[in-house]
């Protein structure tokens, strides 16, 4: 089967499946530190394809889904499996990490772009203009995705952990699906609102993509439920 062939709707699901899968692969032969690992890919991956849009048609509607959206799974997967396995000061080490990560990835991005491509073979021209485009892709992006990151993800740590401190070890379908719910809808519209200061959109338009994001966020919500439940017991 080409996997390139099937629909972009088919698509979306694998990805998502494959995002949380290798999540749940580095926890299963790393521990928490596969899960650190799982947490740093997220947020690096997920910047760099954020400028990536592509459009899904469901029941005749057509929507438009970023690629970072989708890569952004994983992330609330691990910090929540670190959460309810070792605790919250684990889970904000991870989102942290990734903080720092994406920082570094960023300047090295900036760096590399400063030394001029070598003429001794045409690739290198075509691989630095490529850097170029994603290291300044735009700067209040950057800022507004490292924003939205690390104040959804702290709020998401620490609303997993309050939920869990009245529930106990029951309800992990809870504290999984409403503290992740809840902070990618702060995510989303504090990534939204860079759209509307760097770009100029109106608020009507930047909504409505707002909220296509959020659906699609909170069905990939609902998968992760499954593959929680799967290392509960790991």
């Amino acid at each position: 089967m080409d996997i390139f062939s099937l629909s972009q709707e088919s698509l979306w699901l694998i990805t998502v499946v494959y995002d949380l899968g290798l999540a749940l692969l580095l926890y299963r032969f790393f521990g928490k530190y596969g899960l650190y690992v799982a947490v740093v890919l997220g947020i690096v991956l997920g910047n760099l394809q954020g400028g990536k849009v592509s459009e899904l048609i469901i029941f005749g509607s057509t929507y438009k889904v970023s690629m970072g959206a989708i890569l952004y799974s994983g992330i609330y997967f691990a910090t929540d499996v670190l959460n309810e396995k070792y605790g919250r000061q684990e889970a904000n080490r991870a989102v942290m990490l990734g903080f720092f990560a994406n920082i570094a990835v960023m300047i090295t991005l900036v760096l590399s772009i400063q030394f001029k491509p070598s003429e001794i073979t045409g690739s290198a021209l075509e691989v630095h203009n490529a850097i170029t485009t994603l290291a300044y892709y735009s700067p209040a992006f950057v800022i507004g995705s490292l924003t939205a990151y690390l104040v959804s993800q702290t709020f998401d740590v620490w609303f997993f952990n309050k939920i869990k401190s009245i529930t106990g070890e029951s309800k992990l379908w809870l504290r999984n699906n409403l503290s992740t719910i809840t902070s990618q809808l702060i995510d989303t519209l504090i990534y939204q609102f860079t759209w509307v200061f760097a770009t100029g959109m109106d608020w009507s338009t930047a909504l409505m993509l707002a909220l296509t994001k959020y659906v699609f966020k909170v069905l990939i919500a609902a998968i992760d439920t499954i593959f929680i439940y799967w290392v509960k017991k790991w």
